[in-house]
């Protein structure tokens, strides 16, 4: 327990009487503390029994007088009224919301309290000697309650509400439920006491409870509400604390009810009897015809189908229902004729799709109507009778042959004359022609199977009496065969046989090709216009025929080429043949069969000599645009006389001797010199070194020309056969040679000199008096 007691005053203030009476203060009185000595160290022995000690204060909240709110006394016993003891407060507002009288001990409210705010105060009590300021008693603690008053009216947090509940719901089905809240204590009183009612929407919904209840539910009060008449509803609730008494606060919300729809009403057709009028020329799958049946339900509720129960035997037409409108689209199925039938009575059903069962009692969900379709008469084309027609004629038909026949006829007036024609686009070069009268068709042309076998053509047909409207049909003109096509070699054919052949060796296995098709396939038979010494045929029974050597050693050089002409006949009537040449090469071989040289004929020799002409085209291009450019460059660099690229060789054949020196003036002949000088500064051994060493001058020469980019394009060779009197060049030539060894008169030098002096030898081995001797430029 404390070693301190007060004096507590609890001042109660009735709000009704508060102007005339004021706040009256309660003393208690406690019993004689122990006394505390300096610094609380020393207590009496003898203690006394205490009153009850008050530690809690009560105040009205929302106090608005001018002067501060007296709410109570503290007093010590310790306290002899000398005016020695001093009191202090602290804690929660402290000295800024409660003041204390230090000498009295008086507590007083300086400022409005909210109990909403903050319902209590916790402070600390102080009695302290007043001249040594020493705690006369120890702290005691106590706390400052804010008594409510009803200053809070109720309040609709979740405000305002929107509900949906089905139509015609049984009389107390829930809708929503309300929740108001008062910010007033609801442990005392009846501030926080509320009571909830309607305001408006009556006779339809009511509020339950009426009693006191923390939440309202709405509920509905008639039980034939309908959705179609009224489909929302709005609710004003009011929540009143105090229990409902007078002068207790109030506060409303507003709910918004909506009826939600549930099929209780059947489709109906507005109209008994719907009439439409439908062109006879309508396409398949269009939409003749629309009708909409009412239904007051929405969504699912309001789906319907419809269907045709008669008046359609033949299924002309259909009927569906529009996904989006709800409405029953009668489709066109097959094609309207008014010549066959100019009208139609169909019976339509409609019915919603679902149906509630707890309305089946009321009646059918489902109605009927008449849909009458008047066929409307057109202008309809001519049409043919097939629209398809195939025909056949021969390739060899003459000009003017009768093909076949089409006819078409009016639907409006079979009696009407119609007239026919071709369509241009189709047959372009007028093969075939028609009479307009008849539809008889016929050849305007020779026909070819072979080019075309095939024609597509249009023929149209009109009325003669108005030609707006044609109809067309389509003929197909099959071009027959006949045998007017000799068979000829399947493909060009470069065949070659070796020298050291063998006899009954295959060359070559010939098949042929023949535009035209007999109905029994091709059958073609292969033979010779004349016996071959050299080569025969046999024909293989299957459209194929082999060619075979028949003597040994074919020698190239004596018939290089060998002409073959075989006859080619088909089994055709009349049978047709034709003579086809197969050229032969001979070619040199090895003794594997490998070909060495071969002499290929004019055909061949064609095909090389156009790739030939090409490529010369190509590279005679390619040399024109180097030269151009050596040129340029060449313009651009300075030009260095040099003995090697001042010479301008060019081929001359001397057919006799010349005059020596005298021949040479036209020509620069320091390269022979030079030669003379470098290479032949000793003697040849032979003839056959001076030959050698010719040839290689001559090689080297045409090499560094060749290899030359900056040379000009005129390069040429000299070739001197012998130089004359007084060369200063080694002769060339063997006659009159000083170290031959041999007389001027004697040749049988020349046989040592190999094949290529063969005929050579041969032609002076009888003559002895030759002078000179002229080297071909085979032989060097």
């Amino acid at each position: 327990m404390s070693h301190c007691l007060f004096f507590i005053a609890l001042c109660w203030c009735v709000l009704s009487k508060w102007e005339e009476s004021g706040c009256r203060a309660l003393t208690l009185n406690s019993v004689i503390l122990h006394r505390i000595s300096g610094g609380g160290a020393g207590v009496h022995q003898r203690r006394r029994r205490r009153s009850w000690v008050w530690n809690q204060f009560f105040v009205l909240e929302e106090y608005t007088g001018d002067e501060p709110l007296y709410i109570g006394k503290l007093h010590s016993d310790m306290d002899k009224g000398d005016g020695k003891v001093k009191y202090f407060l602290a804690g929660e507002g402290a000295m800024s919301i409660f003041t204390i009288n230090e000498e009295t001990g008086d507590i007083h409210a300086i400022k409005r309290l909210d109990r909403e705010q903050q319902p209590y105060y916790t402070l600390r009590a102080q009695a302290r000697d007043k001249i040594s300021n020493m705690l006369v008693e120890p702290e005691s603690q106590f706390v400052i309650k804010v008594q409510d008053i009803n200053d809070n009216a109720p309040r609709f947090l979740d405000g305002p509400y929107s509900a949906q509940v089905d139509e015609s719901s049984p009389v107390g089905t829930s809708v929503v439920t309300v929740v108001a809240t008062d910010a007033d204590d609801p442990t005392y009183g009846n501030s926080a006491r509320l009571v909830y009612s309607i305001l408006q929407g009556e006779p339809y919904f009511s509020v339950e409870p009426k009693t006191v209840q923390l939440k309202g539910v709405i509920l509905t009060a008639l039980p034939d509400l309908d959705r179609e008449a009224r489909d929302q509803y709005l609710l004003v609730i009011l929540a009143k604390d105090m229990v409902g008494q007078m002068g207790g606060l109030s506060g409303t919300t507003s709910v918004t009810v909506t009826l939600t729809d549930i099929n209780d009403n059947p489709p109906r057709f507005p109209l008994k009897l719907y009439q439409f009028t439908v062109p006879e020329s309508a396409l398949i799958l269009s939409v003749v015809a629309k009708i909409k049946a009412v239904d007051l339900d929405l969504g699912q509720n309001a789906e319907m189908d419809y269907k045709i129960l008669d008046g359609d035997e033949v299924g002309t037409f259909g009927i569906i229902t529009d996904p989006e409108t709800q409405e029953g689209l009668i489709i066109l199925h097959t094609p309207l004729d008014f010549e066959s039938r100019s009208s139609f009575s169909l019976h339509v059903e409609v019915s919603n799709r679902i149906v509630d069962p707890r309305f089946l009692l009321v009646g059918p969900f489902s109605d009927l109507t008449t849909v009458q379709l008047q066929v409307e008469d057109v202008n309809e084309p001519p049409v043919f009778t097939p629209p398809v027609s195939w025909m056949m004629v021969s390739e060899g038909a003459p000009v003017g042959t009768v093909v076949g026949s089409v006819s078409a006829s009016d639907p409006d007036d079979s009696n009407s004359p119609v007239r026919y024609a071709i369509d241009k686009s189709s047959d372009m070069e007028h093969h075939f022609s028609i009479d307009s009268s008849s539809g008889v068709i016929r050849t305007n042309k020779y026909l070819d199977r072979e080019s075309r076998a095939l024609h597509n053509i249009t023929i149209t047909a009109t009325e003669k009496q108005g030609q707006s409207l044609a109809g067309s049909a389509v003929v197909l003109i099959s071009v027959t065969d006949v045998n007017d096509n000799a068979p000829s070699f399947a493909r060009k054919y470069q065949t070659s046989v070796c020298e050291n052949a063998l006899p009954g060796q295959v060359v070559e296995t010939l098949s042929a090709v023949d535009p035209d098709e007999p109905e029994r396939g091709h059958r073609f038979l292969f033979s010779l216009t004349a016996a071959n010494h050299s080569f025969t045929l046999t024909d293989n029974h299957d459209n194929t025929a082999s060619v075979l050597t028949r003597q040994t050693g074919l020698l190239r050089r004596d018939q290089p080429m060998h002409f073959l002409p075989v006859v080619i006949s088909d089994g055709g009537r009349p049978s047709l043949s034709s003579t086809n040449t197969l050229t032969i090469t001979v070619c040199s071989c090895d003794l594997h069969g490998g070909q060495r040289l071969c002499h290929w004929g004019a055909p061949h020799l064609q095909g090389i000599l156009s790739a030939a002409t090409v490529l010369t085209c190509v590279v005679t291009l390619l040399g024109v645009v180097i030269v151009t450019t050596v040129i340029r460059c060449r313009k651009q660099q300075t030009r260095i006389l040099d003995h090697e690229q001042d010479i301008q060789e060019n081929i001359v054949y001397y057919d006799d001797e010349g005059g020596g020196e005298e021949d040479t003036e036209a020509f620069d002949m320091s390269a022979l010199r030079h030669l003379n000088q470098t290479k032949l500064t000793r003697p040849p051994n032979s003839r056959m070194e001076k030959h050698r060493m010719i040839q290689e001058f001559i090689r080297d020469r045409l090499q560094m020309a060749d290899q030359d980019l900056t040379a000009p394009p005129f390069d040429s060779l000299q070739t001197y056969n012998f130089e004359g009197v007084g060369s200063a060049a080694v002769s060339l030539s063997s006659l009159n040679s000083q170290d031959s060894g041999e007389s001027e008169g004697s040749y049988s030098f020349l046989k040592e000199w190999g094949p290529r002096f063969r005929k050579l030898a041969e032609l002076y081995s009888h003559h002895k008096g030759g002078r000179w001797l002229d080297l071909q430029e085979s032989d060097l």
